[in-house]
């Protein structure tokens, strides 16, 4: 029997999206920034005049970011679909997933929006693929294999 896809789609999004968003806020705070900043810079991305656009515009970061997140989750959620080794190994692929994420986005996405944030420190490497595959990845592996696996989450 085949599962639906936009459950696990829509609750890895929500879930991943939160972690990796509470993440953002605290190491912003961490620095002595905003939080609402950094959204408007998330928004900057597809829509450079965002960071002048105010509290509309950490709104839309936070539309990009989950944005961003669907689209990342709804890759491996089709793949997994498919490939019952993604599922039946969830820490595997978690931490392969977690570090494609990584490197899409990081290696590719980020330099050609931002070329100025590139190369990255050791402190943003580190915590990023912290994100990508604890935050990212390993929710998303084992929300895809209890949806698609019929409940199981081990």
């Amino acid at each position: 029997m085949r599962h639906s896809i936009w459950k696990p789609i829509a609750a890895a999004t929500l879930v991943c999206g939160t972690l990796d968003i509470l993440l953002a806020v605290i190491l912003t705070l961490v620095r002595g920034k905003e939080p609402a900043a950094m959204l408007r810079f998330v928004a900057s991305g597809p829509f450079p005049a965002a960071t002048g656009w105010g509290a509309s515009g950490s709104l839309l970061g936070l539309v990009v970011h989950f944005t961003l997140m669907a689209i990342m989750v709804a890759v491996f959620v089709l793949a997994a679909r498919s490939r019952a080794h993604l599922v039946d190994m969830p820490l595997r692929a978690a931490l392969a997933y977690g570090i494609l994420t990584y490197a899409v986005m990081n290696l590719v996405v980020v330099p050609l929006r931002f070329p100025a944030a590139w190369p990255p420190s050791t402190l943003s490497v580190s915590t990023q693929l912290f994100a990508h595959v604890v935050l990212v990845g390993l929710p998303t592996a084992l929300i895809a294999r209890h949806y698609l696996r019929g409940g199981r989450f081990a």
